[in-house]
């Protein structure tokens, strides 16, 4: 009940935020960037590695507005991160082998969190509202594909050691309908586009969602967590719920 009731009320939200000005789809991306990132930290706390939030979580809003903005170069965003993070080394005056564990630790989530979100922003500011929806739709479609043909087909273990339940035959059920509803819906977003490049770009994005998923469990089994966090009732964390678009968004 709890899964359902936050479904109803995120689902709004998030129409809201595609179907109005672009400005609004950025500032969204923002928000589940700061909150996935927080969730993340968290994660790498309890895998050893010590994230600076405040000096990070600049980098991770200024990062997630780049793809968006081009009046913000991505290039110094990155080596300013970086800059900052070294300092922030240095001056905790504490060597040791975590150090290089830490550092790239506090990196990471620019290029895993900030700019993926960033693009899908971009998406919706240069393709328009419908190319956002098309991949919205697609991964909802691909993730519910999963869920049921596993549970009525699914035998062999996907990735057994990072997602137990997961089956290839809920993957495959997943792709093939994900990629064709992203290859139906294509053909109205996109009309000027040939039938086959429709079909290898949501191939591509359906199966790379899948690896997002998986990735994000890596991470999370690792460091012996069920969920990212308890932020969303039902659902777990943000990252939790984005965790396929980082993958598929670029």
């Amino acid at each position: 009940m709890a899964r359902v009731l936050s479904a109803i009320v995120l689902l709004p939200l998030l129409l809201a935020a595609v179907w109005l000005p672009p400005p609004a789809t950025l500032a969204v991306a923002e928000a589940a960037a700061l909150l996935a990132f927080i969730e993340y930290a968290g994660i790498a706390r309890a895998l050893g590695a010590k994230v600076p939030r405040t000096v990070v979580g600049v980098a991770v809003a200024a990062a997630c507005a780049a793809p968006f903005y081009p009046a913000v170069p991505l290039a110094v965003v990155l080596m300013s991160a970086t800059i900052f993070v070294g300092a922030a080394a240095v001056a905790s005056g504490a060597p040791g082998a975590g150090v290089l564990r830490d550092v790239t630790a506090s990196i990471f989530p620019l290029l895993y969190i900030a700019l993926p979100l960033g693009a899908i922003a971009a998406v919706r500011a240069e393709a328009g509202r419908e190319a956002v929806l098309l991949l919205v739709v697609t991964l909802v479609i691909s993730d519910s594909a999963q869920y049921y043909t596993g549970r009525a087909f699914g035998r062999v273990p996907l990735a057994p050691a990072i997602s137990p339940k997961k089956t290839r035959e809920g993957a495959i059920g997943g792709v093939l309908f994900g990629t064709a509803a992203m290859t139906a819906g294509g053909l109205y977003v996109f009309p000027g586009a040939s039938f086959l490049l429709l079909l290898l770009t949501a191939a591509a994005v359906v199966v790379l969602g899948i690896v997002g998923d998986l990735f994000e469990s890596l991470l999370k089994r690792s460091a012996g967590v069920k969920d990212s966090s308890a932020l969303i009732p039902g659902h777990g964390g943000v990252l939790d719920r984005i965790d396929s678009w980082l993958f598929a968004g670029p």
